[in-house]
């Protein structure tokens, strides 16, 4: 077993480090741990899920009646990912507490920020997980790879062409670079 070398195993962020994620419209992509095939099959180019995929499918749903702040657009569970278009909507001052919190007393509190993407795929990952290891029966398994994929989708045509990519990704399944014949 090597040990850890801060310059050989630090993974560097892909997100912009100037953007806070809190809102805005984005493009996420989730792996299967392994790019297992967990969630079901494309058959004459239609994605077909199984109770896993369904899983996945039911937490997405509920991810904006849990989140008054979050409007979800395009998505579409494959048989190893998952594609989603979602909106974080702006904080807008209300009565009660708000998404962002105050501050913490350390320079980089643990964790993302309250509402903010990295939160919401987090908690989205978490449950996923919780419910396919309880169905399968492996506590502690592993259902996603580590992270996610995220585009900023700051223009129009950027929104319309992940919704395009989202819609028609069953029908390139054979051509996807997820797909487990084109995975290294």
């Amino acid at each position: 077993m090597s040990r850890y070398n801060p310059w050989k195993h630090h993974r560097r962020s892909v997100h912009l480090p100037d953007h806070d994620y809190v809102d805005g419209v984005y493009f996420v992509t989730v792996c299967a741990h392994h790019h297992e095939c967990l969630f079901g099959d494309v058959v004459d180019d239609m994605m077909h899920r199984n109770a896993f995929g369904d899983v996945v499918h039911a937490e997405w749903l509920r991810t904006e009646q849990v989140r008054p702040y979050v409007t979800l657009d395009a998505f579409v569970v494959m048989p190893n990912h998952f594609h989603a278009v979602l909106f974080i909507l702006p904080d807008t001052p209300s009565v009660g507490a708000t998404r962002r919190v105050a501050p913490t007393r350390t320079p980089h509190p643990n964790g993302p920020t309250s509402g903010s993407l990295g939160a919401i795929m987090g908690q989205f990952k978490s449950i996923v997980t919780k419910r396919i290891n309880d169905m399968r029966d492996t506590p502690g398994g592993k259902v996603w790879q580590r992270s996610y994929y995220d585009t900023w989708l700051r223009t129009e045509t950027m929104l319309n062409t992940r919704r395009l990519y989202v819609q028609t990704n069953p029908a390139r399944w054979a051509d996807d670079e997820h797909h487990p014949e084109h995975v290294k």
